[in-house]
């Protein structure tokens, strides 16, 4: 239920102030991603004078090497630069995967707007330690804080169930969800313009690493001034916090506990199967728009701010209005239908459209799964709840670009989409054929 000491005019002025910070962070987020091929080969060249060192680069870039070479098929050594970023994304997405629960707990102990400000101290040290990246060991230290310390999109999901009744928490998710296509349709582009912008010869990705940490420190000032608690005040809970799977979150007392439509675990394995497939598709898109289209990053850019320029129109316009129970099946529909294309198309028309339905599988699912996981969650526990939903997710995020990309290397693009939306279609039979709508959508 919603905190009951929450006035209307409160709630629409957290809301904003959940918006605008998590706008800010996402925004800084999202500048390092079309910088990525860029400063890694900034780092690579870097230690390449170097040749007496057995720096950490060098040992990493030699392991990529050996299983890139592996495969039966031959793979361009354009693409060690990119096996580098995914091998971070995931190495981000594996950190993350073990931070959330513990920060989702801290802020069900502690309050979310404690456990938020101490996650923005994270922040800001993360970025201020890719502001003085001169070496790759430097720039590696930030991401690993990075992604211990990011909690500020399950802590803004917590906030809004916060403050949402069972009728508003789907609209109030989508808010949230509009925030992740807004960003990624204008954040990598500003971070590719300031990336131009050099001014600190040793590290040419200063100027946009700086103007990141300033958008980091505006958004913790603001969050300091203006964002309230929102966790509701409960009794605690009778017996001490339970340690489990990927869950360090306390127990709620009977009274307080909602009725129970969906059980964790399918949730979490619905979110974790998803992701596996999902990310793993989205990783080999500049591989697959290479090979098929020779696609400059430009122009994958172009079709990446397609994707998040439509979903940010259709979170607005259409998912807050669906019950969050149809707007995942409507997205996994669409990522079913899209993963078949891909591994068909052979015209920028057919490309296009497979992006299309991207745009709606990225507009849907992850919004709708934390909505339907914040009905099962009671105030006391829904910090640690999400924050454990938000877990199994970054896991699928860690393994499936490695495994999918892995099947495409080997088994060539036909097989592995082919594979990808037979496990999509798993999906399908998993949300139609498992998942319930929650309690107060069936009585209304």
């Amino acid at each position: 239920m919603a905190n009951p000491s929450v006035s209307p005019a409160e709630r629409k002025r957290i809301l904003r102030v959940i918006f605008i910070s998590l706008l800010l962070d996402l925004i800084s987020f999202t500048f390092i991603l079309p910088l990525f091929p860029r400063l890694l080969e900034f780092y690579r060249n870097l230690e390449a004078a170097d040749r007496s060192s057995n720096s950490v680069l060098r040992r990493i870039l030699f392991g990529l090497n050996a299983y890139k070479q592996s495969f039966s098929r031959p793979i361009s050594d354009r693409y060690d630069i990119v096996l580098l970023g995914g091998a971070l994304g995931s190495l981000f997405s594996f950190l993350q995967a073990i931070a959330s629960p513990f920060i989702g707990s801290l802020s069900d102990k502690h309050g979310r707007r404690t456990a938020l400000l101490w996650s923005m101290a994270g922040n800001i040290a993360s970025v201020a330690l890719w502001v003085a990246a001169t070496d790759f060991r430097t720039f590696l230290a930030s991401r690993v804080v990075g992604g211990l310390s990011e909690g500020n999109v399950q802590l803004a999901t917590a906030m809004a169930a916060d403050i949402s009744d069972e009728k508003q928490r789907g609209s109030t998710m989508a808010l949230v969800g509009a925030c992740f296509s807004i960003a990624f349709t204008f954040g990598p582009a500003l971070g590719a313009a300031l990336a131009n912008v050099e001014t600190l010869a040793a590290n040419p990705f200063a100027t946009a690493a700086g103007f990141s940490l300033l958008l980091i420190l505006v958004e913790t000032l603001y969050l300091y001034l203006y964002l309230p608690e929102t966790r509701p005040a409960t009794q605690p809970a009778t017996r001490p916090a339970e340690f489990s799977n990927f869950s360090v979150s306390k127990a709620a007392s009977p009274a307080e506990h909602p009725t129970r439509t969906n059980s964790y675990r399918l949730l979490n394995a619905t979110h974790f199967v998803f992701i596996l497939f999902f990310s793993g598709m989205e990783f080999s898109f500049p591989f697959m728009t290479y090979d098929l289209f020779a696609y400059t990053p430009s122009q994958s850019g172009k079709l990446l701010g397609f994707i998040g320029l439509l979903a940010s129109i259709l979170q607005g316009g259409v998912t807050r209005r669906l019950p969050p129970l149809r707007a995942v099946q409507v997205g996994v529909i669409s990522c079913a239908a899209s993963f078949f294309l891909l591994g068909r198309l052979t015209t920028e028309a057919s490309l296009w459209a497979a992006a299309s339905l991207l745009a709606v599988t990225t507009a849907t699912v992850v919004t709708g799964l934390n909505t339907l996981s914040s009905f099962e969650a009671a105030a006391s526990e829904r910090g640690g709840k999400l924050g454990n939903h938000r877990s199994w997710g970054q896991v699928g995020r860690a393994l499936g670009p490695l495994l999918f990309c892995t099947l495409y290397w080997w088994a060539g693009r036909d097989v592995a989409y082919a594979i990808g939306g037979a496990g999509m279609l798993g999906v399908v039979a998993l949300v139609f054929g498992g998942l319930k709508a929650p309690q107060i959508q069936r009585t209304n």
